[in-house]
């Protein structure tokens, strides 16, 4: 007995000492791509780095220079209207689309294909596509207006109309969302709705106190995530307006790009990033501290 101990210690020690080899890549990958990098952004966050140079430390400063910084501020605001409008919207549109595909008829996962695939196609030729929809001369948008008598609006030509743009747009990709809702309503028990519909409840009543309170938790994982996407919004931006007009559409991310690698203020632009994270990482703790008053998981409820 005492022997077959050290004989069990050392064969889980050979398979814990494989499994740290097999696994080896993906950290060295994580430390020297992703854990370095946020530890010399931190440190240059307080350091006046132009790539250039070697940094020097200023302390807060560029903490401080961003509360005079117009710019900032102006593309806080963009960011902070595009993330109030696009949230909610992505989460109501992508319920109502999972909620029609969420049928057993022939040919319905033709639909979700065809629902899902706008997700997974991003970057320049989706841009590009959607700057021909905007187009106020011959676009797709404003010959259909046209059509019924209306004058289109400038869209991405107008400070007024350019973030309405992008919300828009952002309906283009929930398809995710939409899977995932889905994901949710699959897993609703169905004798939860016969037992409601005994009780007496209509169509609408099963939705309310059936559907709607088994799928908070997946409504919540979609507002976290719908939070951390729409703070990041920067490629769209990047091809199709370049942050105008006027800088109307000069969302954080991408005033943090310009400031990184166009105007070298890799320090200022480090500081920001760290600003981004915060307002992110606070925005999410609300959703936590809040989410025990509507999310309930079976057999729980709140906290």
């Amino acid at each position: 007995m005492g022997r077959t101990r050290p004989i069990r210690n050392r064969r889980m020690n050979r398979e814990a000492i494989a499994g740290y080899v097999f696994a080896s890549p993906w950290i060295l990958g994580f430390i020297i791509f992703t854990g370095i990098p946020i530890i010399l952004s931190f440190y240059y966050s307080f350091c006046d780095y132009t790539v250039l140079n070697p940094p020097s430390w200023v302390g807060l400063g560029n903490y401080k220079a961003m509360l005079d910084d117009e710019l900032f501020w102006v593309s806080l605001y963009n960011t902070l209207y595009y993330a109030f409008y696009s949230i909610p919207l992505n989460l109501i549109w992508g319920l109502i689309l999972a909620l029609l595909i969420n049928q057993e008829l022939r040919g319905i996962s033709w639909f979700r294909a065809c629902y899902y695939l706008p997700s997974i196609i991003g970057g320049v030729p989706i841009a590009m596509l959607w700057r021909w929809v905007f187009n106020p001369r011959w676009g797709l948008i404003n010959t259909f207006l046209d059509v019924l008598g209306i004058e289109g609006p400038l869209w991405l030509l107008s400070e007024e109309w350019v973030k309405p743009a992008f919300i828009i747009m952002n309906l283009w990709g929930v398809g995710s969302t939409m899977m995932i809702y889905l994901a949710g309503l699959k897993g609703i028990p169905s004798h939860l709705y016969d037992a409601a519909e005994i009780d007496g409840a209509n169509a609408f009543g099963r939705f309310w106190y059936v559907t709607i309170p088994m799928l908070s938790p997946t409504i919540f994982f979609n507002i976290i995530m719908g939070i951390i996407g729409a703070f990041q919004i920067f490629s769209n931006a990047y091809i199709m307006t370049e942050g105008g007009p006027a800088n109307a559409s000069l969302f954080y991310v991408l005033y943090l790009y310009r400031n990184a690698f166009e105007y070298f203020r890799m320090g200022y632009a480090s500081a920001m990033a760290w600003i981004l994270f915060i307002i992110v990482l606070v925005l999410t703790v609300v959703q936590f501290r809040l989410s025990g008053r509507w999310v309930y998981y079976e057999g729980f409820v709140g906290r």
